[in-house]
């Protein structure tokens, strides 16, 4: 289409449903189609065309029949809309040919008719639009610019216009014949003088989407962003863009949301190229991709950014190549090789750029995840390569994905982001000892229940409201659900009741009542056999079994035992994350301790957790423990405080280490792990490079191996 046209053919649509400002709100079918000419250069007219179309669905809601005049028995009898559209063209080609002219553009009242009707009908239809119908002229724009004190674009008509120009109301009755006629003088009088208006805005509308990447630091307008939720769990950006079909989408603008587990959880949020098309995306609410109906809410540059953004340069040059089809690829071996990736997909489906065009996944410290993303030039590669969804490489199944831009940003941003121990806090580690207030002193008291048999959806308010009126007999911070390894819900929780009586009668009253169809089972217990389970142990009819990190071992080292302490004092100093320590004050018994948060211990603090275990969820409790030391003459200071009689102990173990560390015990390692190995485990953590040499023995090559900047603690 040429961009400038020496012809307008004049257009008008109506469905069987809503019209108007309304059309296409409802996913009616088109059922009139009204055009007619007009030469601009000899401000002449050709005929008027009139043409009904036959829609799948035979059922016209009664203001339809009342507007149009149409009935069922009329559109019966009418052509479908491929074949009305066939007419349209050779039609208007022919006359426009007549008439000596090389080009036309279309002229609607209202882009409704077009971006919200015929294109999104076409889609799902599978109709090739003939190319005249990706360029139109909005009549209400360009009289908008001729007249500006008019009003603004939204409240203009077609009669409000022609009275501002001095025409009067066309008579005519028949729906669409009426609007088109009262469009063509429209035009014809905005065209001569007075105004002599020259038509130069253009509305295109895009053929497809354009894929790229968005940084975190471009501003995204919250106007032009919506989210889509219930989206089939295997739609693509491609789905995506054929549902807004009519619409134009920012490039990169579909982001796929994905949930905890890295997994597509049926939303999309998706950038409009300004806020006009992102109202019109709007009013699709409930449209139906499928079988499936989607929802359509507003959402904000912020919620888009976070899902979209990106800062890898790594991904940039991964997604620099345009318009390429990225398939996503899960599960693959740990010891794969883009050679083997290369293979597994064949010579069927090239992949673009041979290993340039593969990005896998990895870690923060090089250890792959299993996925990786894979560019093909085209689609019909693309599809190849899909035909090996589910098939082995090695000993497992490799599941494929069609995927997007915003979901390679997303999935590295996540895996990225991951520490390498899930429990490093976000600040720069500073010596404490904990007193967690929320923690229970262990005691043989059977004051607890045990909840068994959850449903793995169930939280908090489930279980306030599967007590009942019990909910007022549980202690502050009571409620402990029980997490398995992968961190999920265990279908376990325990919950710390004011007595004995309470819990006994919490068990009597709630055994196998039912929450969520599921029925549940409730047993008495005391605070130590929680706090066995919670930390890794089994408690069964067989009795109890300890955790891990309570099973008997060697003890460390005299010579490194930062703080020995009598039984009733804090045996093992933890590592809490930033929002769940004590107030803080700092100890005034070390000159070069200013600078430095100090927690003193009590005697009744009781932990014992195995950070591989089960843990409870948070405030209740960290979920890791990492054991270090104050500073010389810390933990004699603090002992004395609570326990003048250890103070004399705990000074003579401050003198072992003149400098501030102590030893961290590692169990379960590698019998291959090496130095390295060890070092990048802990990256994160402080320590000082000439205190290293004097807790493990190195040699220089090793000693390089330690950069300033990395964090341990010795």
């Amino acid at each position: 289409m040429a961009s400038h046209s020496d012809t307008l053919v004049v257009f008008f649509g109506a469905t069987a449903g809503a019209n108007g400002g309304k059309l296409g709100s409802d996913e009616r079918e088109i059922i009139l189609l009204v055009w007619q000419i007009v030469d601009l250069h000899e401000k002449k007219v050709g005929k008027i065309h009139r043409c009904l179309v036959k829609p799948d669905t035979l059922d016209l809601t009664p203001e339809c029949k009342e507007e149009t005049g149409l009935t069922v028995e009329d559109v019966v009898k009418a052509e479908p809309l491929d074949e009305v559209l066939q007419q349209f063209q050779q039609s208007v080609s022919s006359e426009v040919k007549c008439l000596g002219r090389s080009s036309y553009r279309l002229c609607v009242n209202s882009p409704h008719i077009i971006r919200q009707a015929l294109h999104p009908e076409a889609s799902k239809k599978n109709l090739v639009l003939p190319e005249c119908f990706f360029s139109f002229v909005d009549l209400r724009k360009e009289f908008h610019k001729c007249c500006p004190n008019a009003g603004p674009v939204e409240s203009l008509s077609l009669p409000s216009m022609l009275e501002h120009v001095g025409l009067p109301a066309v008579s005519e009755q028949l729906m669409g014949m009426r609007e088109v006629r009262s469009m063509v003088q429209l035009t014809l009088r905005i065209l001569a003088d007075p105004y002599n208006h020259c038509i130069s805005c253009f509305e295109t509308v895009k053929y497809k989407l354009d894929s790229g990447t968005c940084s975190k630091t471009e501003p995204v307008d919250s106007e032009t962003v919506i989210r889509a939720r219930g989206l089939p769990w295997q739609s693509s950006d491609q789905d995506i863009a054929r549902f807004f079909k009519g619409l134009n989408i920012a490039k990169g603008g579909v982001a796929l949301c994905l949930n905890a587990q890295g997994r597509r959880n049926g939303e999309a949020l998706v950038r409009f190229i300004n806020s006009e098309h992102r109202d019109l995306a709007l009013e699709r609410h409930k449209h139906h991709m499928g079988s499936r109906y989607i929802e359509v809410y507003k959402a904000t540059g912020e919620e888009f950014l976070k899902i979209a953004g990106g800062t890898s340069n790594e991904v940039a040059q991964f997604l620099s190549k345009e318009n390429q089809v990225i398939i996503r690829m899960r599960g693959l071996p740990f010891t794969a090789t883009p050679q083997e990736v290369l293979d597994f997909l064949g010579p069927e489906s090239p992949v673009t750029d041979g290993t340039e065009g593969l990005l896998f996944v990895k870690y923060p410290d090089g250890r792959p995840t299993g996925d990786a993303f894979v560019l093909f030039s085209c689609d019909e590669y693309a599809q190849n390569a899909m035909k090996k969804h589910r098939q082995i490489l090695g000993k497992r199944y490799i599941e494929l994905f069609r995927s997007t831009a915003a979901e390679v940003q997303q999935v590295l941003n996540r895996y990225l982001s991951t520490p390498l121990i899930s429990t490093l806090p976000s600040s720069p580690i500073v010596p404490v000892l904990a007193t967690p207030p929320f923690l229970p002193t262990a005691s043989s008291s059977r004051d607890c229940v045990r909840l068994r048999g959850l449903p793995y959806t169930a939280g908090i308010e489930d279980i306030l409201e599967f007590m009942g009126e019990h909910t007022v007999d549980i202690k502050p911070h009571g409620v402990h659900m029980v997490l398995n390894q992968q961190g999920r819900p265990s279908g376990d929780a325990f919950i710390q009741m004011l007595s004995p009586d309470k819990a006994f009668l919490v068990a009597q009253k709630c055994h196998k009542k039912t929450m969520k169809d599921r029925y549940v089972e409730v047993f008495q217990c005391s605070t130590e056999e929680m706090s066995i389970v919670l930390m890794g142990g089994t408690l069964n009819r067989s009795g109890l079994s300890p955790p891990p990190c309570k099973l008997p071992c060697l003890s460390p080292p005299a010579a490194y035992s930062a703080f020995p302490t009598p039984p009733a004092l804090l045996s093992e100093a933890a590592l809490y994350q930033p929002h769940l320590l004590a107030a803080p004050r700092p100890h005034q018994g070390s000159p070069h301790s200013a600078a430095l948060a100090y927690y003193p211990p009590q005697p009744h603090f009781y932990m014992n957790m195995n950070y591989t275990a089960y843990y409870p969820s948070p405030p209740v409790s960290p979920s890791t423990v990492g054991y270090f030391a104050a500073p010389p003459g810390m933990a004699a200071t603090v002992a004395a405080q609570a326990h003048p009689a250890a103070a004399a102990a705990a000074a003579a173990a401050s003198s072992v280490l003149p400098q501030p560390g102590a030893l961290v015990r590692m169990q379960g390692l590698p019998y291959n792990t090496g130095v390295k190995d060890i070092l990048s485990f802990f990256q994160g953590y402080q320590y000082a490079p000439e205190e290293y040499s004097g807790v493990v023995p190195m040699s220089e090559q090793a000693r390089s191996l330690i950069q300033p900047k990395e964090w341990l603690c010795l």
